[in-house]
């Protein structure tokens, strides 16, 4: 009888879909590499009438015990090591989203935190949480109104939203990461120390390196971004 294959121990997942992000995930492979040549990593490819919502499948997709989901837009700047420590050790590590309110979406009230689900470390203990997101994601109400350049728009659809409220359904404690774990430079223009994803289109500003080189050594100094006016991180 044909025994059940062994899932690998640690590595890096990538849920896609169409053939317009290839170029952005091929640089954010190229990222991980450079830090993580050890990891084995799967691009996960999906069916093209796919969306956000089917993101809520990345344990079941994944090949290994302990996972690190990036979204294709990512770039790793630093070791990630911790990440998967405390996933091990909690089930689940992620951030806290930039807009923190998960009410920003229709079903959703109250102070309940929105997680940003572009970074995401974990294991099997978290099993719960992945099943519940998968249940209600395409049930929750997951449209987002929001503002842009004095505009009002709408998101059609979120994954996030249902990731939150599956976080609060099961009762489970993540572990919860620094913004560094998963910078939103677009509206997290500071910070303390090195950064370990960035997570956006744009490419790293080029003091980014050096001042991750500098800060990402133990006996440094922890320096503040926004204390340096010459500094061109974030502009």
């Amino acid at each position: 009888m044909k025994q059940p294959s062994q899932k690998k121990a640690r590595g890096v997942i990538y849920v896609y879909w169409g053939d317009t992000v290839e170029g952005e995930l091929d640089r954010s492979v190229n990222s991980l590499q450079r830090f993580h040549s050890e990891l084995p990593f799967e691009k996960i490819k999906l069916e093209n009438n796919s969306t956000l919502l089917n993101k809520a499948r990345m344990l079941e997709l994944s090949p290994f015990k302990t996972t690190l989901f990036l979204d294709t837009d990512t770039m790793v700047m630093d070791r990630l090591d911790f990440g998967f420590e405390k996933a091990e050790q909690h089930g689940l590590a992620c951030c806290i989203n930039e807009c923190p309110w998960a009410r920003r979406y229709t079903d959703i009230a109250g102070d309940q935190i929105e997680y940003n689900t572009g970074v995401l470390f974990f294991t099997q203990k978290a099993e719960a949480v992945f099943k519940r997101w998968e249940e209600i994601a395409h049930s929750i109400n997951s449209a987002m109104v929001f503002f842009r350049n004095e505009r009002i728009l709408e998101m059609p659809n979120n994954d996030q939203a249902g990731f939150s409220q599956a976080v609060v359904d099961t009762g489970f404690n993540p572990f919860v990461l620094p913004l560094n774990w998963n910078l939103r430079p677009q509206w997290q223009r500071t910070f303390f120390g090195p950064i370990k994803v960035w997570h956006d289109r744009s490419e790293p500003p080029l003091d980014l390196k050096s001042w991750n080189e500098d800060q990402g050594l133990e006996q440094s100094i922890l320096k503040y971004s926004g204390d340096h006016p010459d500094f061109s991180i974030l502009k």
